[in-house]
């Protein structure tokens, strides 16, 4: 089987949740009712001088130099420090704002901002751990499409507490010179993987891009089952993911090293991929091909596309927890990462090509013509948590 004329027949494929701290004496969120909310001059004039510790994913360069502009730009033109945290999972930063909170720590917070979607926003807005709601008092709000769903992260209403940032979708990237028709489905790609074994592999969960492999493989595999959009529970979890299991079983057996090691992350298998050790690489950012191809990272004969039934979907969003230092400073900061200048470099294809949540007749260059798939949502964010576990349980030593 030549890899260029790889076949598309189709194959046929044969928890308990981390317990959080109970704060159920809170509220569910800090109200907002400071003055300087009615006044955005008050803000600015507030946030002078202020430092705001935003803590964010730091394994991409291209979104570490990205902030790195923005904390320059938001230090000349409103006196704001802006100090990004590099973390390797947000959960990190849940964690600690939840030991702040039990603490009673409700001023002077250590965090002042925070990358985040999905099950790390449900957590943190059970728990009170999130200012607002501040999002409709930013100026560039305005210039949001909100025809985007924007109002909900992984199903759960975000009520104001969360600035929807940019659009991830999940794709593949394939070099149309060594594989010109990939594989356009799971069952398809266990196909390939079993015709070339050590070529395609994933991320190792609990690794974003690796539990985000696993969510959209169950989709496609149950196509779709109702339950996923509904909290998890012990009861359908094992009747639901009986297909992801078997199809893993059979797919590490051919996987990259034997599926006995897994890539780190995105930035890994786009280093496997431009090495030829792999075939595909994965990515939440449909124009991260382009990036990679200007910084030299991938050749230029790489693509990006999306399996034939959509791309797992998503918001991704900017908070400020409830105890922050600097929440005025945060705003601020959060506004200019929300204005046509920020969202159109950030979407340029040569600096971070992450697509934008702004009406395109605000944006600029390429950020206005960003590449989208059809969407798929993702499930009820309870499923992220029992997923990671049950995988780790049976793959991760």
């Amino acid at each position: 089987m030549n890899k260029k004329t790889f076949s598309r027949s189709a194959l046929t494929t044969i928890v308990s949740l981390t317990t959080m701290v109970s704060l159920s004496s809170f509220p569910l969120y800090a109200q907002d009712n400071s003055p300087s909310d009615q006044n955005w001059d008050a803000v600015i004039k507030e946030a002078k001088g202020q430092t705001v510790y935003f803590h964010a994913w730091g394994g991409s360069q291209e979104i570490n130099r990205y902030l790195q502009w923005a904390g320059q730009q938001i230090q000349q033109q409103y006196g704001v420090t802006f100090n990004h945290v590099k973390v390797t999972d947000i959960a990190e930063t849940s964690a600690r704002l939840l030991a702040e909170k039990a603490a009673g720590k409700n001023k002077n917070g250590s965090v002042d901002m925070v990358w985040i979607n999905g099950e790390n926003f449900k957590s943190m807005k059970e728990n009170a751990l999130l200012h607002g709601p501040f999002v409709s008092s930013l100026p560039s709000w305005q210039y949001v499409d909100k025809s985007l769903p924007i109002d909900v992260d992984f199903s759960v209403s975000t009520d104001g507490l969360e600035a929807p940032w940019g659009v991830g979708q999940l794709v593949y990237i394939h070099d149309t010179q060594t594989l010109n028709n990939p594989p356009t489905s799971y069952s398809e790609m266990l196909n390939y993987a079993q015709a070339y074994p050590g070529k395609l592999s994933y991320p190792k969960p609990p690794e974003f891009h690796g539990t985000s492999f696993l969510k959209s493989l169950l989709i496609e595999l149950t196509e779709n089952d109702p339950s996923l959009a509904k909290p998890v529970t012990d009861a359908d979890f094992s009747g639901v993911t009986q297909p992801l299991w078997a199809y893993l079983d059979a797919f590490h057996k051919v996987a990259w090293r034997g599926g006995k090691q897994f890539p780190a992350g995105t930035a890994e298998t786009l280093q496997l991929l431009d090495d030829g050790q792999l075939d595909l690489a994965i990515t939440f950012n449909p124009n991260a091909v382009f990036s990679a191809q200007e910084s030299g990272a991938l050749s230029e004969s790489t693509a990006a596309y999306a399996f034939d039934n959509g791309a797992l979907s998503n918001i991704h969003f900017l908070a400020i927890p409830w105890n922050a230092s600097a929440q005025a400073g945060a705003k601020v900061a959060i506004n200019f990462l929300l204005s046509p200048e920020a969202q159109s470099r950030k979407g340029d294809i040569t600096v971070w090509g992450d697509p934008s949540v702004l009406k395109s007749q605000y944006l600029q260059g390429s950020a206005a013509k960003s590449q989208q798939f059809k969407s798929v949502a993702e499930p009820h964010p309870s499923w992220q948590a029992a997923l990671e576990q049950e995988w780790l349980q049976r793959y991760g030593s």
